[in-house]
């Protein structure tokens, strides 16, 4: 299992879980709210650039360019996003180079995917672009979620909707590409050191970034995908939708994406919301760490909930629920067991499921029933869920997310020496103990990104004292696993941001619509530019 910047774009429509609305949906969006939308929404005119700001030097062709919106057939990787990617939403390609420096060189292709505004065309204000997290999560799929979660939403009348997939990832072209279908149901696409039971050697990375180069159009795709080069995408994606300035909302790593973007164009941003937010002043050791402790701190409280029942797998006392959950999977690092349809279960699917299931409290009975399971022998209902964080779709294609998620890393992250990443194995597992192999960490390790191609791009702290930006919206949540509720705080003393602050203990909140508070504040602030009285709370 990926070890995840700030979170997962996951994929709950078809979750055993109860669940109110996605946070990133593969399946069709056939909610009768959407569809209520298609009469007003048959336009496949092109889109005029108006953007009236002048272009960077050896870019005119690119921010001059018209996008051509039409019938997205053709567009999604996964017969569920397929079927998702249907009237009223519309589809077009926008053309960026792949080499900012070289706009002369070679050019690869970005997805993207809209829903045009439903209301009076005189009160129309611009674009709603979205990032649903990852990195390497789906924006064409993010956009019909947001869709379907906020059907009854102002912002459907003011906006048009958009998504896109980043560089790299699911519809853009190329995208990367390091691991067959069969090899990820095998459990054999481990790509970073989080619940993995084996330990990175040379030859191991070495050829990982041999085969991701080589399934991806070359080692300059490879290291073409960091944040900063999708900032500048989505620049020139502002100006072919026509926009004078950008209206954006980005969830768990978009706020990454989104402070980067304020940090390099500051003077385009019309409105910033970020929720859910990565700390823009952490390495990326002392982020994993916080991360994790995140992740045992929701493990514990998943324990305490199912101790309750007298047949909680975990036991009922949740002080040993960690060494109860040892004895279950320790043993699949040896011996898998059966998970239907010929797949087996292994250590790394099972940790990296139940931590798939730790960022959201309405997916913890599916874990609670998939844990009982396994004590039978059947890991079916664990496999499950790691498969919908993981992005396999019920006919068993995958979506790149893993792959993606990877490679924007590598492209961000400062690389480790084999004793810095040995070291962060062993404070992993101190941090986050239900994780534990039950075997020691030998003091040899490899970051998988050690030959990845390109130098690491982001630069560590990012958007520090942003000037010229206007006031921003930071949503965190108190008690939310994977981007802790300090990191909110932080950026927007960086940014300049008013903080939203939600009681809860989720990963995640405004484009999921799961708080009508939330849902106010949103909308006001993205309509109106209304930002709440920094005493605000929400709660879940």
């Amino acid at each position: 299992m990926a070890l995840f910047d700030s979170g997962p774009p996951v994929d709950r429509s078809a979750s055993p879980a109860p669940r109110r609305a996605p946070a990133h949906a593969g399946a069709a969006v056939g909610t009768a709210a959407v569809l209520a939308l298609a009469a007003a929404c048959t336009s496949t005119s092109p889109s005029t650039s108006s953007d009236p700001r002048p272009s960077p030097a050896g870019l005119e062709a690119f921010y001059g360019q018209k996008l051509s919106f039409g019938s997205c057939t053709g567009y999604g990787t996964t017969p569920g996003e397929k079927k998702s990617f249907v009237e009223p939403f519309q589809c077009a390609r926008l053309k960026v180079p792949l080499d900012y420096p070289n706009p002369k060189g070679r050019t690869i292709q970005v997805a993207v995917l809209r829903l045009p505004a439903q209301g009076d065309p005189g009160q129309r204000i611009g674009s709603l672009v979205l990032n649903p997290g990852g990195p390497g999560g789906s924006g064409l799929t993010q956009a019909t979620s947001f869709v379907a979660a906020h059907a009854k939403s102002p912002l459907l009348q003011r906006f048009d909707v958009v998504g896109f997939d980043p560089r790299g990832v699911g519809s853009s072209t190329p995208a990367i590409s390091c691991f067959t279908d069969a090899e990820r149901d095998r459990g054999e696409d481990q790509t970073t050191l989080l619940a993995s039971s084996g330990q990175w050697r040379e030859d191991d990375t070495r050829r990982l970034a041999e085969r991701c180069a080589k399934g991806s159009g070359g080692t300059e795709m490879l290291a073409a995908v960091g944040t900063r080069n999708v900032a500048r995408d989505m620049d020139v994606l502002r100006s072919a939708l026509g926009d004078d300035k950008l209206t954006f909302a980005g969830q768990s790593y978009g706020t990454r994406l989104g402070a980067v973007y304020a940090e390099m164009f500051a003077g385009n941003v019309r409105a910033l919301v970020l929720d859910g937010v990565t700390d823009p002043t952490l390495e990326n050791p002392q982020r994993r760490l916080t991360q994790q402790a995140g992740f045992q701190q929701n493990f514990e409280k998943l324990a305490a909930a199912c101790a309750a029942s007298k047949d909680c797998p975990l036991g009922t006392d949740p002080a040993r629920a960690t060494a109860v959950f040892q004895q279950l999977v320790q043993p699949l690092i040896d011996k898998p067991v059966p998970a239907g349809k010929g797949r087996t279960l292994n250590f790394n699917q099972a940790t990296g499921g139940v931590t798939a299931g730790l960022y959201y409290p309405e997916t913890w009975p599916a874990l609670i029933k998939g844990l009982s399971q396994l004590k039978q022998g059947d890991g079916a209902q664990i496999l499950k869920v790691g498969d919908l964080f993981g992005g396999r779709d019920p006919s068993g294609v995958w979506t790149n997310f893993l792959e993606a998620n990877l490679a924007v890393n590598c492209n961000d992250e400062v690389r480790r020496t084999p004793e810095e990443e040995a070291r962060l194995r062993a404070d992993i597992i101190r941090t986050s103990p239900y994780l534990a192999t039950g075997a020691e960490v030998d003091g040899v390790s490899r970051d998988a990104c050690e030959f990845w191609p390109g130098e690491p791009s982001l630069g560590i702290p990012y958007a520090q004292d942003v000037k010229g930006l206007p006031k921003s919206l930071i949503i965190s949540v108190t008690g939310d696993p994977a981007t802790p509720y300090a990191a909110g705080r932080v950026l927007a003393d960086e940014l300049g941001g008013t903080v939203l602050t939600v009681e809860g203990a989720r990963h995640t909140v405004a484009q999921e619509a799961v708080s009508p508070c939330v849902d106010a504040a949103f909308a006001a602030y993205l309509i109106d530019l209304t930002v709440p009285a920094e005493d605000r709370h929400c709660r879940l």
